[in-house]
């Protein structure tokens, strides 16, 4: 899959459509962007729009969130061009709150700043020239407010409902979240913002929680330490649910813990993602559609059309047939190479539940699951590997007219020719681990 971006602003806008309308258009209509959700919130006048793009592309709109195919420091990359062009919105909205692409500390601001102190601080912070917005007056208009870009982890919006009084609800999030109640006394959870409030058109009470970092504090830990708290003040929990997009990481690893926990076995990631619905409730207030709130099956319905495993069988075969470089070698050994993990797969499920193989059971959960992984990790390479050869191919056709770019063509050259040779490799370990 090809790097990507997700952005996922957030407007003060929840009750009109037309704006919440226009809003969504403004994004889908920009090229090389992707809108995967649009979130209103009418109790909260707030929409979260979610939408991806390309490293490269000059989004001007924020927060800007890395998704698992793109490194942190090159969203900080990202934001350094970005913060040019935000600088221009700044004769239009006021203030824009922003590191300047020119200054030594950019990354370091977003290790040390987060947003709540910058709400908190911003008069006094305007006050300091080093902190200054790169245009317009360093003065705070209320009616205006303040734009903050940056560039961070992905976050996972996540409420957990209770039959409750918002009250109670507070309560257990003070709690939980990572700055509690006072500096005195902090929270159970790190990188957990949270609150209580009472969610109207549902006639319940919310645990409403942002996740900094739900590798660190995963999703499935803050639904149980909440349920645990509501347990000791006798309120029902009565499911959750997640705001926008989740990444499917993020899903898997609750999964696993319940698989773990429970003593399940289950390798099927589709019934993987069920028993997560289940567990934590996320269709309690309505559906939870997978395709349409896991970004990485989002962003996969945006490229389905690209893809050679995408492809009918009679297709794959005539594309290989057909009078073009790629797809080639690496892509069919992958396809079969995948195909025979399968054939290892379905032996051993096949084999597993059976009365009369009883005594193999505990083997098969051993050697089910590698077959498994191995069967969806070596149909991925199946494109890597078509991908990782037109690269070098465009390489070829690069100009070389004059010196400089003989060299870019040669250096292009060499990096399509180390990405084209790692993925066969890879192909040769992964099938050697089998």
């Amino acid at each position: 899959m090809a790097k990507l971006v997700e952005c996922v602003p957030n407007f003060s806008e929840g009750r009109n459509k037309k704006v919440i309308d226009a809003i969504a258009e403004a994004i889908s209509s920009t090229e090389g962007c992707s809108l995967l959700d649009v979130d209103p919130g009418s109790s909260t006048n707030r929409t979260v729009y979610s939408f991806v793009g390309s490293p490269c592309l000059p989004t001007h709109m924020g927060p800007n969130t890395q998704i698992p195919y793109l490194s942190n420091d090159s969203c900080v990359a990202c934001e350094r061009h970005r913060a040019k062009l935000m600088r221009v919105l700044a004769f239009h909205t006021g203030v824009i709150l922003v590191c300047s692409s020119n200054r030594s500390d950019f990354t370091d601001v977003f290790v040390r700043i987060t947003i709540f102190w910058i709400r908190l601080c911003l008069i006094n912070t305007l006050k300091r020239t080093e902190w200054a917005p790169d245009y317009g007056p360093a003065t705070f208009v209320a009616s205006w407010g303040a734009t903050v870009a940056g560039a961070r982890k992905f976050l996972v919006a996540y409420n957990i409902n209770l039959l409750s009084t918002k009250e109670q609800a507070h309560r257990i999030a003070l709690d939980i979240r990572e700055k509690g109640r006072s500096k005195d006394q902090p929270g159970l959870m790190k990188k957990v913002q949270g609150m209580g409030w009472y969610l109207e058109e549902a006639n319940i009470a919310q645990v409403s929680t942002n996740i900094l970092d739900f590798e660190l504090m995963p999703v499935h830990t803050v639904y149980e330490e909440i349920c645990s708290a509501a347990k000791d003040l006798n309120l029902p929990v009565v499911g959750s649910e997640i705001v926008g997009l989740i990444p499917l990481r993020a899903v898997l690893d609750c999964a696993d813990f319940y698989i773990q926990r429970d003593r399940l076995f289950i390798v099927e990631e589709e019934h993987k993602v069920r028993l997560v619905i289940s567990k934590l409730g996320l269709d309690s207030l309505g559906p939870f559609v997978p395709k349409e709130r896991i970004i990485e099956y989002m962003v996969e319905r945006t490229e389905e059309d690209k893809r050679l495993v995408s492809l009918s069988l009679q297709q794959f075969v005539r594309s290989v047939g057909a009078r073009t470089a790629a797809p080639g070698g690496g892509s069919v050994s992958g396809a079969i190479a995948a195909m025979g993990a399968a054939l290892g797969a379905m032996v051993g499920q096949m084999t597993y539940g059976k009365r009369q193989f009883d005594s193999l059971d505990n083997n098969m959960r051993r050697l089910i699951p590698p077959f498994h992984q191995a069967m969806n990790e070596l149909l991925v390479m199946v494109d890597a590997d078509s991908k990782a050869f037109s690269r070098y191919m465009a390489a070829l056709k690069m100009p070389r007219n004059t010196s400089d770019e003989v060299k870019r063509r040669e250096a292009a050259m060499q990096e399509g020719l180390n990405q084209a040779v790692v993925v066969p490799l890879s192909l040769a370990e992964r099938v050697n681990l089998l």
